[in-house]
C-alpha cells in the first residue's frame, strides 16, 4: 500500500469525463492518494469581497475544460468493468476562503424565484473551528467535502461534469465528508477516477445552485477495488448507516432509483425477497433530497444499522 501525490498543475487538471482522458497516475488497490484541489471555478484564491479579483489556474484545453476543475484521471490498477471502486475520504482541509450565490444567470431555481441579479457572499472560512462567517456576518457551522468524485461512464465523446452518472460524479451528496465511503461502479478498464469542487457546506438539495464553493488546501482518499460486490449505481456507508443514490432529469425518478437500489442492499444484506424489503425501507428507511440543480437530479435513501433488528446484520 502506496501514498501518492498529485500536485495542483494543470497537466494534473481537466474540466470533463472521457474515457478517452488518460491517466495521470495509476495506482494500486489500497493505496492512498492525497493533493490540494482548486475551486470548482478553477480558482485557487476565490474572491473574497466584490473588489477582489480571483487567482486562476490555466485549462490544459479551453474548449473541453468548461465544467468543474478535476483532479484526475487516476487509474486503478486491476479495476475492471463490472467490479466496484470504493472510495475512503480520510482527509479534507479547506482553504481561508470561499464564496456561493443565487441568482445572476439562466437556470430554472432563478427563474422560478425571480432572481435576475447575482447575489454573491464571501465566507471567511476557519478551518479548526469548521465555521464559516459572511460579509454580512452570518455564521455557519462547515461539513466539508467533495462535489464531484466519479469515473466516466463507457461512452464516446465529452462528458460534461455537471450531471450525476451512474458512475458518481457531481453527486454534491453532503454526507461525503471525513470518514464516509462511496462505492461506484466500473464501466472501463482502471476506472480513471476523478475529484475536485470542494465545498465547505451545503444543505440538501443545494436549492441555490451552489455550496460554499472552496478550494481544499488538502485532500486523502484511498482506493480499493472490490470483486466480489458489484452494484448498479453509487452507495455511500457513513458512520451508523447505509445510502443509496439515485440520478435522474424528473426528480420522482430520481427517488424510485433511490430506493430501488436500497431493496437491492436490503435483499442483498438481509435474504428477503424485494416485497418485504419495500415494506421494511417503508417504516425504517428515509428518502432525502441530494440536489435538484444540476440538470440531472439527485435523491438518497438513508437507512440507519439500528434501524432493523435483524439476525443477519446490515
Amino acid at each position: 500500500m502506496a501514498m501518492h501525490r498529485i500536485d495542483k498543475v494543470t497537466e494534473n487538471l481537466h474540466g470533463y469525463f472521457s474515457r478517452d482522458l488518460p491517466s495521470i497516475l495509476t495506482i494500486a488497490s489500497g493505496d492512498t492518494v492525497e493533493s490540494s484541489v482548486p475551486d470548482a471555478a478553477w480558482n485557487t484564491r476565490c474572491r473574497r469581497h466584490e473588489a477582489d479579483t480571483p487567482i486562476q489556474i490555466d485549462r490544459k484545453e479551453p474548449e473541453k475544460d468548461r465544467g468543474h476543475c478535476l483532479i484526475g484521471p487516476i487509474r486503478i490498477q486491476g479495476a475492471m468493468p463490472g467490479d466496484t471502486l470504493e472510495v475512503q475520504v480520510e482527509a479534507l482541509n479547506v482553504g481561508d476562503h470561499g464564496w456561493n450565490l443565487s441568482g445572476g444567470w439562466v437556470h430554472e431555481v432563478n427563474e422560478r424565484f425571480g432572481l435576475p441579479e447575482k447575489t454573491n457572499l464571501y465566507w471567511k472560512l476557519d478551518p479548526v473551528a469548521l465555521t464559516g462567517t459572511n460579509q454580512h456576518g452570518h455564521t455557519v457551522k462547515l461539513r466539508p467535502f467533495l462535489g464531484v468524485m466519479g469515473m466516466p461512464i463507457d461512452a464516446p465523446d465529452v462528458q460534461p461534469t455537471a450531471p450525476p452518472r451512474r458512475t458518481g460524479g457531481n453527486l454534491d451528496c453532503k454526507e461525503l465528508t471525513v470518514g464516509a465511503s462511496l462505492f461506484l461502479p466500473v464501466e472501463l478498464e482502471g476506472g480513471m477516477f476523478s475529484f475536485g469542487d470542494g465545498h465547505a457546506a451545503q444543505g440538501d438539495g443545494e436549492v441555490s445552485v451552489t455550496a460554499i464553493e472552496c478550494p481544499m488546501d488538502h485532500v486523502r482518499l484511498k482506493f480499493i477495488v472490490h470483486r466480489d460486490r458489484p452494484i448498479k449505481f453509487p452507495r455511500v456507508r457513513i458512520d451508523g448507516a447505509w445510502i443509496t443514490l439515485g440520478v435522474h432529469e424528473d426528480l420522482n425518478e430520481a427517488v424510485m432509483l433511490a430506493i430501488d437500489h436500497m431493496l437491492d442492499l436490503l435483499t442483498e444484506r438481509l435474504q428477503v425477497d424485494r416485497g418485504i424489503a419495500l415494506a421494511l425501507a417503508s417504516v425504517a428507511a428515509d428518502v432525502r433530497i441530494t440536489q435538484i440543480v444540476n440538470g440531472v437530479k439527485g435523491a438518497h435513501v438513508v437507512l440507519k444499522d439500528d434501524a432493523i433488528t435483524s439476525q443477519t446484520p446490515l
